[in-house]
């Protein structure tokens, strides 16, 4: 096995990642606002930004899943049993005895287990629930003579807040997790790079020289 530098995030996966970064902090902002957890801004000021931060994080959404299915990249998403409990096990216990991360993370598997699952949850529950429900809110002067449309709003207002608040949770354990386990400037570089150190077997090593020499750092 040889430690090379290798670039495992791509110029858009950057991009993403810190847009999608700040458009959450601006809804966070603006929905703290709204629910008079602040005064920093007017409640007018609110809905406003939290509706354009709302559409350009959709926007970006969209983008988002096309390219994950143009250039295949939806296969780091896909979770995988094998692996799991040494990785739970380390992020539990191992990680505060100063064991080693049981995951080798590769060029074409950048994320170990945990990580997979987690993200694919955020990408298949959390995101459309905030999706749906946003614009069932957004919307509403469409369909507001229904029947029910009153109780069928506070439904679409709570499911909306939770899944906000659960999207909250993700950033606070996501911050946290970069303070431990390595330094936080270690965790932080490869999504502003994009290159990471990775274990690479001679065939790895390799293959990317002849194929995608851009790719080692």
């Amino acid at each position: 096995m040889a430690i090379r530098r290798v670039k495992i995030f791509s110029l858009f996966e950057r991009f993403w990642h810190w847009s999608q970064m700040l458009l959450i902090m601006a809804l966070m902002f603006s929905g703290f606002g709204l629910h008079g957890f602040h005064h920093l801004i007017d409640f007018e000021q609110a809905v406003t930004l939290h509706t354009y931060a709302a559409l350009s994080l959709l926007l970006l959404w969209a983008f988002s899943i096309f390219w994950l299915f143009t250039t295949r990249t939806w296969r780091h998403f896909i979770p995988t049993a094998k692996g799991m409990w040494q990785v739970l096990h380390f992020y539990v216990i191992g990680i505060f005895k100063g064991e080693h991360h049981p995951y080798r993370k590769a060029y074409w598997r950048k994320h170990n287990p945990l990580q997979a699952l987690t993200y694919l949850m955020l990408k298949i529950v959390l995101f459309p629930l905030i999706w749906i429900s946003g614009l069932i809110y957004l919307f509403y002067f469409l369909w507001r003579d229904a029947a029910h449309a009153t109780d069928w709003l506070q439904g679409a207002a709570l499911i909306h807040t939770g899944a906000a608040f659960a999207i909250l949770v993700f950033v606070l354990i996501h911050v946290y997790m970069l303070t431990i386990g390595g330094s936080f400037r270690e965790h932080l570089m490869p999504m502003i790079t994009g290159f990471d150190d990775v274990d690479l077997t001679p065939e790895e090593e390799a293959y990317l020289l002849e194929g995608e020499p851009e790719v080692l750092g």
